[in-house]
């Protein structure tokens, strides 16, 4: 039987002894507190069993590949395409992915009132949710997940789920999650993903696709396979294998997605090149633009993992590297950056970098927060800074002492890999001022609360009562 809700939860408060800098007013950003969830337990989807590795099918493990504002202070949580650093025998021909269902978790995040930093964050798994076609999708042999029925059909993070043609085939089984967003009025997500790359929107209550949206041509991969290296030496042109459409954003009108490519395509100079691409699409007539963004910082160019908007043309953007907790190594560059792509050039029918770059037009980038520098000044060393920062949203305003602050939440995957922590959830408070005058324009989404949660939220009154609704302006 498969459980989509329920009404168990799990709720773990995190007392942090860490000692946070004291903010001084719009001075900068300043970190607020920090939440975790271990990814060792269970989740809550109902499933049982183990996958091709042995690793139980309803492990929590990572969660923070995507991450979402909800309404009420809940958020959407995303794993990826599941365990695939633990090999197992026959796992090396399908680089050790297993038939792990995609699905995402409901969680809620609330902070203790105070006047002092840190806050205490406490998160709370509220339930997990399936992700599923109504027709019938492409799996390789045997790899059907055994759980599908003539109407339900799973997606998995098999890399072997695919049928003859380009990557950009909707009927394919193989999804590997990177970003996801919630519609304004709160009953869809939109979910971007790396094999396609795809970019679905889902029913937010039964997890069943209800939309296909159709990416431009240039972004597909000809020649697939099961193998990610093979995959890349293939080809000459599309997606990087393994390096699709890692961020996803949303306008806060809600009328335009706006996917970020991890890396530069192969006909732009592939992976560890300089022009990344961003794609809108809207959501009504799926019309798509694509626009360049250089991915430089100093001499090096850096792979993008989320992109965030602040109103319905400026983004902020999430670049690192791939080092620190989980890694086994110190981290450099986490940092978000601000892009307008107001008067931004459309770039879609030019390749390659030089081209790229020399068309990008208008969207010149300025430095919004360097989140390393930020954990440094809290205690917090290059090895236990999360290699992979991955996820980003805004929360609800907070009221701290005298001072009311918007939030940020960036949230870690960790592969499901032990050596790489738990589920971390970095809140940071800002002020407008700390966005060199760009507007603040929070997406509204319209809270809709499962119905086992209303008891959680009413009990949690008295700690939510310092809190302030996020400003509803209108739009630009």
């Amino acid at each position: 039987m498969i459980i989509f809700k329920q009404k168990s939860k799990i709720i773990l408060p995190m007392f942090l002894a860490i000692s946070f800098v004291v903010p001084i007013a719009n001075a900068a950003p300043v970190l607020l507190g920090i939440g975790n969830l271990p990814g060792t337990g269970s989740d809550l989807s109902g499933l049982t069993g183990t996958l091709e590795s042995g690793t139980s099918a309803n492990l929590l493990g990572g969660m923070g590949s995507g991450f979402a504002y909800a309404g009420n202070n809940t958020f959407l949580a995303l794993p990826d395409r599941g365990p695939n650093a633990l090999a197992y025998a026959g796992g090396s021909t399908v680089d050790n992915t297993t038939s792990y269902i995609s699905r995402f978790h409901t969680i809620s995040l609330s902070y203790s009132a105070g006047t002092t930093l840190p806050l205490t964050v406490t998160t709370a798994l509220n339930s997990t949710t399936l992700l599923s076609s109504t027709t019938p999708l492409n799996y390789a042999s045997g790899a059907a997940p055994s759980l599908n029925t003539a109407t339900i059909n799973y997606f998995s993070g098999r890399s072997d789920n695919f049928a003859a043609g380009n990557s950009l085939n909707p009927n394919n089984g193989r999804l590997d999650p990177e970003g996801i967003r919630v519609s304004n009025d709160g009953k869809s997500i939109f979910i971007s993903d790396e094999y396609g790359p795809y970019v679905y929107q889902f029913d937010r209550q039964t997890g069943e696709r209800i939309k296909s949206f159709t990416l431009p041509d240039n972004l597909a991969a000809a020649n697939l396979s099961s193998s990610g290296a093979s995959e890349i030496s293939g080809n000459a042109t599309g997606r990087v294998a393994n390096k699709g459409m890692e961020g996803l954003a949303i306008s806060p009108d809600g009328t335009t997605l706006f996917g970020f490519m991890q890396s530069p395509l192969l006909q732009d100079g592939g992976d560890g090149g300089r022009a990344n691409r961003i794609v809108s699409i809207d959501i009504v007539t799926g019309a798509t633009h694509e626009f360049a963004y250089d991915n430089q910082i100093g001499a090096k160019n850096y792979n993008s993992s989320e992109i965030l908007a602040i109103n319905n043309h400026e983004f902020l953007v999430l670049e690192r590297d791939g080092k620190g907790l989980g890694d086994g190594s110190k981290a450099a560059i986490k940092q978000l950056w601000k892009v307008d792509l107001n008067g931004a050039t459309d770039i879609s029918g030019i390749s390659g970098e030089a081209n790229l770059l020399a068309n990008q037009g208008h969207p010149d980038k300025s430095l919004f927060l360097d989140i390393r520098a930020l954990l440094n000044a809290n205690g917090i060393t290059d090895a236990n800074i999360p290699a992979k920062l991955e996820g980003a949203a805004f929360g609800d305003d907070v009221i701290v002492g005298a001072e009311t602050y918007h939030t940020l939440i960036l949230a870690n995957d960790n592969d499901f890999s032990a050596i790489a922590g738990d589920n971390q959830f970095f809140v940071i408070g800002f002020k407008d001022a700390d966005l060199g005058g760009s507007i603040f324009l929070p997406q509204a989404v319209a809270a809709i609360p499962e119905p086992e949660t209303y008891a959680m939220l009413l009990a949690g009154l008295g700690l939510l009562g310092f809190m302030v609704r996020r400003r509803k302006l209108s739009s630009l």
